[in-house]
């Protein structure tokens, strides 16, 4: 596979990108655990979701 002469830049470029898809993706898997922990600690003490006062449901 001959990429020419800008052979570093190109897999420079994919290799950044690669990088922040993978920091994305297990951001996004911690942070839904902290999120679910953090949901369940609410219920667990009773907190449940409630509509506002005097919502009409529209």
């Amino acid at each position: 596979m001959n990429l020419g002469p800008h052979a570093a830049f190109i897999i420079a470029s994919y290799a950044i990108v690669a990088a922040v898809m993978i920091t994305l993706v297990a951001w996004l898997i911690f942070d839904g655990r902290r999120q679910q922990r953090a949901l369940d600690a609410l219920e667990a003490r009773g907190v449940r979701r409630r509509s506002r006062a005097g919502d009409s449901g529209q």
